[in-house]
């Protein structure tokens, strides 16, 4: 009883850390959409548009770099 007790509390502890996304999981997720937004309404073909969606995913993640190239960091 007390081990069913002792991997419930593990289980939950484990739940609890794959769902917290953080505050900066909702900064990219913003940037995602924002960019995606921007890309595809500039597209002017179908596959303009689908290279724009893929662009809008790698954004953040080149923004960041180059911020932190910028900072010598």
């Amino acid at each position: 009883m007390a081990e069913e007790k002792a991997s419930g509390n593990q289980n939950r502890r484990e739940d609890r850390g794959m769902k917290n996304g953080g505050f900066f999981g909702g900064i990219y997720g913003m940037a995602f959409i924002g960019a995606a937004v921007y890309f595809i309404g500039h597209a002017t073909t179908f596959w303009v548009g689908v290279v724009g969606f893929f662009k809008a995913l790698f954004w953040p993640a080149v923004l960041m770099y180059q911020v932190l190239e910028l900072l010598k960091m």
